[in-house]
């Protein structure tokens, strides 16, 4: 079975405190009407019963958009039952970082409440001055996939979206798990929009961009992922069963604060940039935790 959804853009977000999700246009973002919302309340749901397509029409005949200004962007997937992240996957990374190739990939987990939208302010926590960033490409399964194959892989992804996976390193590196420095709340971001998978129809031709307060600072082609795209889903769907919804982030290039000499730490008021061309920029402010 393959995912067959239009070409469009997807958002999660609210307006006044209010969730939706609807299409992404050029005037703004046109949310499924609400009695179709009443039966499918967010993207998840609509992935998990296959009615995208339904979803994207209901949209089209529903072409009012709220005040831009209203609207406040959420992560795609708010509530993604799980977010599997990939560690050290980029190969000029792993020399930064002083690791060797791995024989698997290196596997961990973050939670929603970790992120926020494009456009949300980002905590640097109270705890740490080690704040770092680290742009990523992350996938959303599209279908439940247990057991898939390499070739197969790709026909289980819906689509594909920017990922700021803000890392607290002091609490990363207390011990050889990484959940600890990844799971301060408010610290990541994803976004700003689930472009959908026929538009990316090879993941690994995109190009990675991380700009802090509009200096570049990490560039390098997706190509140059140690386990590409179909190699993570694959590989996960055998160590579990990935449902719709699910996200999964697949590492970061060189050129983060950490590796730096002397290091760059994410400041309040810095602004940080995720871009991965026709998949979007996500941006965010830093802020300190009040």
């Amino acid at each position: 079975m393959v995912v067959e959804i239009r070409r469009v853009r997807w958002a999660s977000f609210s307006v006044d405190g209010v969730p939706g999700y609807g299409l992404v246009t050029a005037t703004g973002v046109q949310p499924v009407p609400a009695v179709f919302a009443a039966r499918y309340p967010d993207l998840r749901s609509a992935l998990a019963a296959g009615v995208l397509e339904a979803a994207a029409d209901a949209a089209r005949a529903n072409p009012r958009c709220p005040d831009p200004a209203r609207v406040r962007l959420a992560p795609p997937v708010p509530n993604a039952g799980k977010i599997l992240c990939v560690g050290v996957n980029f190969r000029a990374h792993m020399r930064e970082m002083g690791r060797e190739v791995p024989e698997h990939p290196v596997i961990f987990t973050r939670y929603p409440d970790s992120l926020v939208g494009s456009g949300c302010p980002i905590v640097r926590t109270r705890a740490s001055e080690k704040f770092d960033y680290e742009g990523e490409l992350a996938c959303v399964i599209g279908r439940r996939a247990r057991y898939v194959s390499k070739t197969e892989a790709l026909s289980c992804v819906a689509g594909y979206t920017c990922f700021m996976d803000g890392s607290v390193r002091d609490f990363q590196m207390h011990t050889s798990q990484f959940l600890a420095g990844k799971n301060f709340p408010a610290s990541g971001s994803c976004g700003p929009h689930l472009v959908t998978s026929d538009e990316v129809p090879d993941p690994a031709a995109l190009l990675l961009q991380t700009r802090l307060n509009g200096t570049v600072m990490q560039s390098a082609p997706i190509a140059d992922m140690c386990f590409g795209v179909a190699d993570l889903v694959a590989y996960l769907s055998t160590c579990m069963q990935l449902e719709p919804g699910d996200v999964i982030t697949t590492g970061t290039p060189s050129g983060v604060g950490f590796a730096r000499r002397p290091p760059v730490w994410l400041q309040p008021g810095d602004v940080i940039e995720v871009d991965l061309g026709i998949v979007g920029v996500l941006r965010n402010t830093v802020v300190d935790e009040a």
